[in-house]
């Protein structure tokens, strides 16, 4: 805590002055000491989530989730200008735990995650804030129905909190997806992989295979520098959703949509001699918990070692993992079992992570947690 990690755990508190679920609680050390100010749950593990090291009242909470949800916006102005849709606010790393807001153009989702950014002076504070700032159409609520659960808070439905509208077209690196606020996944959009997208643009050429590829986030990336491209996911909504973006992009090559299981298809192309010049695998989090991580390295050494056996000489692969219970040297050591078991030399070009408007804090490990590596066998 003293080094600015926000979140104490309920096994590690040893008083309790019975606050009420969501409440601002002064948090203090064994001597009596006041080390800040936190958000009280009374049903997560991590009961204390801090937002101050200074005591703040319950009159003062609304300024002071105003005067960050301002400096949020204020820092994404000053480096997003290829985009019109990123992360407004991302919970811990702007001091917000239990926030999420997302811009999609004119139209911006916004997420309430704990039972004290749930309660209606927060939840009010930051609508109002958004609307003074930003000026949208539409705000949207998106509701994580186990994060509620988790968090003890009645059922709530997704919600338009402010407007009408709850779709919209966004540009992200000078291509164009369509967005609709009650469907997707997460917020809806992979915002975090923006500047990846356009790392693997650089390098992409050739024929191209993109798997997992949702709404063909990478695909229509590479769709600009490869001469083919097959994009690859098991959802046939996704897969459709990825088509209407397609057609908001004419003049790249058309991509080729498959509908298939990932692991399947990468087995049958690799038996088959499938050759590529670009590869991206961009599979969703294979480990929602730490004890997950043995089974997800697997899966991860495994779509790797067949990607790796199908690129050509001097080929790219572009390879994530948006796992955080997987660390960086856990997912680099599973590639290097896999090249080896691919008799593979691969160099690293670039070792990336999530885009900027989702930072990560220098003492908060957990706000990093997506990975990228882009490689050349």
């Amino acid at each position: 805590m003293r080094q600015g990690h926000p979140w104490v755990y309920r096994s590690d508190v040893l008083h309790l002055d019975d606050p009420g679920p969501g409440s601002l609680v002064s948090v203090g050390d064994e001597r009596g000491n006041l080390v800040g100010t936190a958000f009280y749950s009374s049903s997560s593990q991590i009961a204390l989530r801090m937002i101050s090291t200074r005591a703040v009242s319950p009159e003062q909470l609304s300024e002071l989730v105003r005067d960050r949800v301002r400096r949020a916006i204020a820092i994404r102005q000053s480096f997003v200008h290829d985009s019109n849709a990123f992360r407004l606010v991302f919970s811990e790393a702007d001091q917000l735990p239990g926030i999420i807001a997302d811009r999609y153009n004119d139209l911006l989702t916004v997420q309430f995650l704990t039972q004290a950014t749930d309660q209606p002076a927060v939840r009010q504070t930051l609508v109002d804030t958004l609307l003074t700032e930003i000026h949208p159409a539409s705000i949207v609520e998106r509701v994580d129905h186990r994060i509620r659960e988790l968090e003890d808070l009645p059922p709530r439905e997704m919600q338009v909190l402010h407007g009408e509208r709850t779709s919209t077209i966004f540009t992200m690196n000078g291509i164009r997806f369509q967005y609709a606020a009650y469907a997707g996944q997460k917020t809806g959009a992979f915002l975090d992989q923006r500047e990846n997208y356009k790392a693997a643009a650089k390098y992409a050429s050739g024929e191209a295979l993109d798997v997992f590829t949702y709404h063909g986030g990478f695909a229509l990336h590479l769709a600009k520098k490869c001469v083919r491209v097959t994009a690859v996911d098991s959802s046939r909504s996704a897969l459709e959703t990825a088509e209407a973006n397609e057609k908001l992009n004419p003049g790249a090559p058309e991509i080729e949509w498959m509908e298939a299981n990932a692991f399947d298809l990468l087995k049958d192309y690799a038996a088959a001699t499938r050759q590529f010049d670009t590869i991206v695998l961009d599979p969703p989090a294979f480990a929602k918990s730490k004890k997950e991580v043995p089974g997800a390295l697997r899966g991860y050494k495994e779509i790797n070692l067949r990607a790796m056996r199908m690129l050509r000489p001097g080929g790219i692969l572009i390879t994530c993992t948006c796992s955080h219970h997987v660390s960086e040297e856990e997912f680099v050591n599973a590639l290097r079992s896999a090249a080896a078991d691919s008799r593979r030399t691969l160099r690293i070009l670039e070792k990336r992570g999530q885009a900027q408007d989702h930072p990560v804090l220098l003492t908060v490990p957990e706000t990093s947690y997506l990975k990228c590596l882009i490689l050349q066998a």
